[in-house]
């Protein structure tokens, strides 16, 4: 969803400014938002396997949300030297879009569930 997003955003700042850079720098500030989280995802998710005591699992937890944001931060210093002059207003809207649509990901998500579980209870006759 994020990426989905992400996409829309360069697609958007390209058609309103027709400028390659506006494109670029959003382009560039979706990927700040899904590259950190989709590393932390892939940590965490190691750290979150049954039998892992809860504590280990928490502590990984925090340990990639720290490796996340040390990344974004790095990653947002680096722009300049790897975009040149970016337009920051669109790297930011880049950014806070792809991090907000997280949420609706995630809501998405939990309704397909509902209903796939519904199906199955009507399939079953509830038994």
């Amino acid at each position: 969803m994020q990426v989905i997003i992400g996409a829309v955003v360069v697609a958007v700042a390209w058609a309103l400014t027709g400028k390659a850079l506006v494109a670029w720098s959003a382009a560039y500030g979706a990927l700040v938002g899904v590259l950190p989280a989709a590393l932390a995802a892939k940590g965490t998710a190691r750290w979150a396997a049954p039998g892992f005591p809860p504590g280990a699992a928490l502590a990984g937890f925090l340990l990639w949300e720290a490796v996340k944001l040390i990344l974004a931060v790095g990653m947002l210093m680096a722009a300049p030297k790897i975009l040149g002059v970016p337009s920051w207003p669109a790297l930011l809207i880049g950014l806070v879009l792809t991090i907000k649509v997280y949420w609706v990901g995630l809501l998405l998500a939990q309704s397909m569930r509902s209903r796939q579980g519904q199906a199955q209870r009507a399939k079953t006759n509830g038994c």
